[in-house]
């Protein structure tokens, strides 16, 4: 605990707050009163602190890590914030006083809709780190007003609504005003020469106001007070008031919803024209107010821009802001009169890229004349990159038209980002060892055979002491009962929690523990959906982006089939085991919908069935969010990791659930790989094909039907897909699976049926280690001491020492 803060400071601090902000008290304030008040008071010691870290930063004249990503799944801050600051337990009991529950006042605190998944969680988890280790840092996104959608499951469907959080969840920003920048869009380019310089002028162009929010970071018993930089977009310059004052108030209020409308929602819909032009417009909107921001910050400090890669690294994360590598080409052009080798060597020294997928078709283009038209000196730009790019290929594989027309960054009327961000950076990454080695062997191939130095491998890392100490508080405890607390600080200490690996009563406390936070989250279920967990079942658990490669489906198989065998034979003799999914769908991806609505049914027809739903339940928990993960990981006993080999990058919610002492079940795939390598083959279940066996059998030629035909039970299941579930046939997941006209040419595209007879053998062979208490204990505990090593403060050092040459401020 922090003893800086005593009880009668927060008193009189949320009493301040309340007179000031709401004219109450304490005695007549409401919860939502107190929560803000709360929370002010607290914004108030992280602006203190990082003043002064900002000064020690100047002194220091320290480098500065700037990154960049469309989404920061931060979750709520006010747990994480007290916790970090170490006086959670002093405002807890200054509330109590008052008359308050600081875990209602924890509950009050929306989800902030800045992110979707794993990309987003990643990037938070860095933030945290990066603080934390005192390094000076600054995340850049966008301030969506909606976030993603809010889920609603309805008779399986989901239903997508608006993601309202910034009511309450504004509180943390502080607007910055004097940091707003323009950004233009659109019109055309003009050049002017004279005097041997090229003037250029952006005319007839849509200019949209980038006002940014900043959201302050904290770290956990650290100097460093971070901020995540979040731009809102307006329009204040057009607005006609003459067309206002004639009563045509829709079109004088036109321009202005036209601008605001590029931070409305992450990720819009892009199966029509105009979601490809609002997608492209948030991403050029966010890297183009983040590099003026930068820049303006640099100079204020420096003066000039001639040590500019020596102080500063930019970051991008994933191919959503590869637009910073032309503006900030064009920035140093068109404004600062540099030449353009001298522009591309800053740039080029100053730009770092991590990949996050190894999916072809997931690499993110544009369509060259929607480029051209939207951001027309950007495509300038770019086109100029890629010549010069082309010609140096040329003089170093004269005649190699097929590779070069691979590594153009144009290329058929589309503009590669992944080429593009590839190029314009020192260093390019992956997320996991595996991951890292396939981008060399296949989609960036060409690439590492021409520059091999620049390729490297940073494997993900999650918020430790968000996920364990602070989401599973038993738990660490008991760790810190054993250990000490140093692992909370210094992750890889945690392996020292494995020489209790044979201590009895440690491994009856795991036990204990594990069974109190499923008997917490059955709570939570039930007051939520009104279903009834068992918390002595099997909590399997699988929480995922929904997406076919991620193989929710070949889960969902398993169930069918263990549910066809409880329908024949109810009083079969089988572990009871309740599966949990949590997972979105992105509102035009047909297939991932269809699985929801599969998973759905399936948990509906086995409600009707009171024998069957004795052994098998199953809940699908819409609106999954980091909240929701943070009741539900500490529950979980089997962690489903159970992608195609090869399709992962690297995967963190496997992470979080392993820290937390689940056992993972999964494929040699993304970081699967790594936790095998930590915990060795007894503690952790693979199945399945490897990626060489995967190519092999691509090649060979996958038959999907012969699986189908060979395998009774696998037979039983997919033929269960024709009658249905709760009223509903899924004869077409079946066709999917089975028939390749269905499926373009494929059936079963991720190769669920070839590794089912994998999967369910290892399944049972992971519940009878489950009935023997002691050992599954053993395994959990063992899980968790080998968790260190995936910690975000181990990712980050190796960011921080390998790419981006950053020193923490002493």
């Amino acid at each position: 605990m922090n003893t800086a803060y005593n009880k009668a400071q927060v008193r009189d601090a949320v009493t301040s707050k309340l007179a000031r902000y709401f004219g109450t008290t304490p005695e007549e304030a409401s919860e939502e009163q107190v929560y803000k008040s709360v929370v002010l008071s607290v914004k108030d010691i992280l602006t203190q602190k990082r003043t002064d870290f900002k000064l020690d930063t100047k002194k220091q004249r320290g480098k500065k890590i700037y990154y960049l990503c469309m989404e920061f799944l931060i979750g709520r801050s006010l747990r994480n914030n007290l916790r970090n600051l170490g006086i959670a337990d002093v405002y807890g009991e200054a509330l109590a006083e008052m008359g308050f529950s600081i875990d209602e006042i924890y509950s009050l605190e929306p989800d902030p809709g800045l992110g979707n998944g794993g990309l987003g969680r990643l990037a938070a988890c860095f933030m945290d780190g990066l603080t934390t280790l005192d390094y000076p840092a600054t995340g850049f996104s966008i301030l969506y007003e909606y976030g993603l959608f809010k889920q609603k499951i309805i008779d399986g469907d989901q239903i997508e609504l608006p993601d309202i959080w910034m009511p309450e969840g504004d509180v943390w920003l502080v607007p910055r005003k004097d940091k707003t920048f323009t950004v233009k869009f659109g019109g055309h380019v003009v050049e002017t020469w004279e005097n041997g310089h090229c003037d250029i002028k952006h005319e007839d162009c849509d200019v949209v106001q980038a006002v940014p929010y900043d959201m302050m970071i904290s770290g956990a018993d650290s100097k460093a007070v971070n901020i995540l930089r979040l731009w809102k977009a307006c329009d204040t310059t057009n607005f006609n008031m003459n067309l206002f004052s004639q009563g045509q108030y829709v079109k004088a209020m036109e321009e202005d919803t036209n601008a605001e409308i590029i931070s409305k929602v992450l990720y819009p819909s892009d199966n029509h024209t105009e979601g490809k032009f609002l997608r492209l417009s948030q991403q050029y909107f966010l890297v183009s107010a983040s590099l003026q921001s930068i820049i303006a910050d640099h100079l204020t400090t420096y003066g000039s821009l001639a040590n500019f890669s020596e102080k500063v690294a930019i970051h991008i994360n994933d191919t959503h802001p590869a637009l910073v590598i032309p503006e900030l080409m064009r920035i140093l052009i068109d404004t600062y009169s540099y030449g353009w080798d001298d522009a591309w060597k800053l740039v080029t020294s100053t730009v770092s890229y991590t990949n996050h997928t190894v999916m072809p078709e997931a690499l993110e283009t544009w369509n060259e004349d929607l480029f051209k038209l939207k951001l027309p000196r950007i495509y300038t730009i770019v086109n100029e990159i890629n010549r010069r790019f082309c010609a140096e290929l040329w003089t170093a594989y004269p005649g190699d038209w097929d590779r070069i027309s691979r590594m153009s960054i144009i290329g058929y009327n589309q503009i590669r980002m992944a080429n593009l961000s590839v190029v314009g950076s020192h260093t390019v990454n992956g997320v996991s060892k595996l991951h890292s080695e396939i981008l060399k062997k296949t989609i960036f191939h060409d690439f590492y055979k021409h520059t091999p130095g620049k390729f490297t491998n940073v494997t993900n890392g999650i918020a430790h002491r968000r996920w364990l100490c602070y989401s599973n508080p038993q738990l660490s405890a008991l760790i810190d009962e054993c250990i000490g607390d140093s692992w909370h600080k210094q992750p890889e200490r945690l392996a020292d929690f494995e020489k209790f690996a044979s201590d009895s009563a440690v491994l009856d406390k795991i036990d204990k523990i594990k069974r109190a936070n499923k008997a917490n989250f059955a709570i939570y279920t039930e007051n939520r959906t009104g279903i009834k967990l068992d918390p002595d079942s099997v909590f399997d658990v699988q929480i995922k982006r929904m997406h076919e490669y991620k193989r929710q489906l070949l889960n969902a198989l398993r169930i069918i089939s263990l549910y066809v065998q409880l329908k024949e034979n109810p009083d079969l003799d089988i572990t009871p085991q309740t599966f949990i999914f949590g997972a979105k769908a992105a509102p035009g991806y047909y297939m991932a919908k269809n699985i929801i609505k599969l998973i759905s049914f399936i948990a509906a027809d086995i409600e009707k069935d009171p024998r069957v739903r004795e052994k098998l339940r199953v809940v699908f928990m819409e609106d999954y969010n980091v909240s929701l993960a943070e009741i539900l990981i500490p529950a979980a006993d089997i962690s489903e990791q159970i992608s195609l080999a090869g399709k992962e990058a690297s995967g963190t919610s496997c992470m979080k659930l392993m820290a937390n002492g689940a056992l993972t079940i999964g494929t040699l795939d993304g970081a699967n790989v790594e936790i095998f390598e930590q915990v060795g083959d007894e503690n952790i279940y693979i199945f399945g094909l490897t990626t060489e066996e995967v190519d092999d059998l691509w090649k060979r030629g996958y038959n999907a039907t012969q699986y189908y035909m060979q395998s009774e039970k696998l037979r039983s299941a997919v033929d269960a897909l024709d009658a249905g579930f709760n009223g509903r046939s899924f004869a077409d997941i079946k066709q999917y699976l089975v028939n390749p006209q269905y499926s373009h040419g494929i059936a079963d595209p991720y190769m669920c049926l070839a590794d089912f007879e994998s999967y369910c053998n290892t399944h049972d062979a992971m519940l009878r280690d489950y009935n023997d208490r002691e050992k599954w204990n053993r395994m959990s505990l063992v899980n968790t001491a080998k968790a260190g090593i995936f910690a975000s403060d181990r990712s980050i050092r190796e960011y921080a020492d390998n790419i981006w040459h950053l020193r923490s401020i002493k």
